[in-house]
């Protein structure tokens, strides 16, 4: 994320989940309540506990003129415990009724919490799948420290987006990135209107006044990387690599504004990055510039980033926040973080591409840039664990990339980018800790490092210069 720049009435929603989390009592032996939070400090009330999903299928149907969404989805999970109930996330929306392995079960709302009680308990092991249908008029979230997004309705469609929330407004879901999965996506809109969401792009078939987007991200994905944006956009497709590559811009936007030139730049950054970070991840390229002013910061949605309109008033391209964006799918989306405590992991490596790239494209030097930003930081804000206030605040961001620089200043750009390759082929499509990449970070320097990082990323007064 870069925040810093910052007519289906009575349709329902059935969404087929195999999820194992519970919450609950139960007198059967062995079974217990799924965990109803995550146990994230940063995000309480979010996530669940005692499954593992793998897989969402999300059927979902649109229509701006009564903002009414509606549709079905089938997830597929494995219960890491055994459970009498689960939770799953679901904020608003009416819930019709729930089908765990086709049998009607019952279930409550407690809050943003959707209590599942299956017929029968499900044993540690197993696979189940769970149907819930749902529809009604999905709200965003509201402003916070932890930023605003969720499902926006907007003139011509809806944009469902945000971090770290947003999926719970327009399906149910486990929504915390420990628990990544794959995911389905089919939306049906009235034709006209497109409807975009990550992944592969599968086609799309017309009827009776609507038209069927279908997408697919096949490699794991966090929640919050999810997304929809509906309505009027000029929407180009290709390849790139020998994958697809699909952008989108509003079409209230120029044609040839600084919008669509820098997202025109995606390949070609993408590129650069691969030749410092190691492969792209995924199977699918892309970019989505909104115009809506709400979306008041860009979003690394998963092989498809989302951009707002701030980042292009000035008139000019903005290269930069899309090598930010781009970066983020190594360091974020395929390597995601396990707790937000960590969120530096995302952000600082993502700010630090930006150094990179505005070198490559003629700006000031990566090492420029951490000396202006050394001189500017506030020493008192620390990187890791910066408090959930803080967990967007610019010490995430800048003292992020302080620490990454000094790494590689300190080791030498050959085991630097030898670290960074590692990190993201040993971590691809997983989750990992600050922890985690110390110890690999020495590991592969074949020297100590964990103190040098700490006093980057934490210490309260600034470190010697590398």
């Amino acid at each position: 994320m870069n925040g810093g720049r910052g007519r289906w009435g009575g349709a329902l929603l059935a969404v087929a989940l195999l999820v194992t989390g519970c919450t609950g009592t139960d007198d059967r032996s062995g079974l217990r309540p799924g965990a109803a939070d995550a146990g994230d400090p940063y995000v309480p009330g979010y996530g669940n506990g005692g499954y593992d999903v793998a897989d969402y299928r999300l059927r979902v149907r649109y229509d701006p003129a009564d903002e009414r969404l509606a549709g079905h989805a089938t997830v597929t999970a494995t219960a890491t415990e055994g459970l009498s109930r689960f939770n799953l996330d679901l904020a608003g929306l009416t819930v019709s009724s729930v089908r765990v392995d086709g049998n009607r079960a019952r279930h409550a709302r407690d809050g943003r919490e959707l209590v599942v009680t299956p017929a029968r308990g499900l044993p540690r092991g197993a696979r189940f799948t769970v149907d819930v249908e749902y529809a009604g008029v999905p709200e965003p979230v509201a402003a916070s420290t932890l930023g605003g997004g969720g499902f926006l309705a907007t003139p011509d469609g809806a944009i469902a987006l945000g971090q770290p929330d947003s999926a719970a407004t327009w399906f149910p879901v486990n929504d915390h990135p420990a628990d990544k999965a794959a995911y389905d996506v089919e939306v049906t809109v009235p034709d006209g209107l497109a409807a975009l969401s990550n992944g592969v792009p599968l086609g799309r078939t017309s009827g009776d006044g609507w038209t069927t987007w279908r997408w697919a991200e096949r490699a794991p994905m966090a929640s919050y990387l999810s997304f929809l944006v509906i309505g009027d956009y000029r929407v180009d497709t290709g390849t790139h690599a020998g994958r697809p590559i699909v952008t989108a811009v509003a079409a209230s936007l120029p044609a040839d504004g600084p919008a669509a030139r820098s997202l025109a730049r995606t390949g070609e950054i993408v590129d650069f990055l691969a030749g410092r970070f190691g492969p792209y991840p995924f199977e699918s390229y892309g970019g989505i510039a909104v115009a809506d002013d709400r979306v008041g910061y860009a979003l690394e949605t998963q092989s498809r980033p989302v951009y707002g309109p701030g980042f292009f008033h000035s008139g000019r391209p903005d290269p930069e926040v899309v090598a930010h964006e781009l970066a983020h799918q190594w360091f974020g989306d395929s390597v995601s973080l396990a707790r937000w405590s960590d969120i530096w992991l995302n952000e600082g490596f993502a700010t630090y591409a930006e150094w990179l790239w505005a070198e490559h494209d003629g700006g000031p030097t990566a090492q420029r840039s951490f000396e202006l930003r050394y001189a500017a930081t506030d020493w008192s804000r620390p990187a890791v664990d910066p408090g959930r206030a803080d967990m967007f605040g610019t010490a995430v961001y800048q003292r992020g990339a302080l620490a990454v620089h000094a790494l590689r200043r300190t080791v030498g750009d050959d085991v630097f980018f030898r670290i960074l390759r590692t990190w993201t082929a040993e971590r691809r499509g997983g989750n990992a800790t600050t922890a985690d990449f110390a110890t690999l970070a020495e590991r592969v320097a074949n020297r100590p490092l964990a103190a040098l990082l700490t006093a980057w990323l934490a210490a309260p007064t600034p470190p010697a210069l590398p």
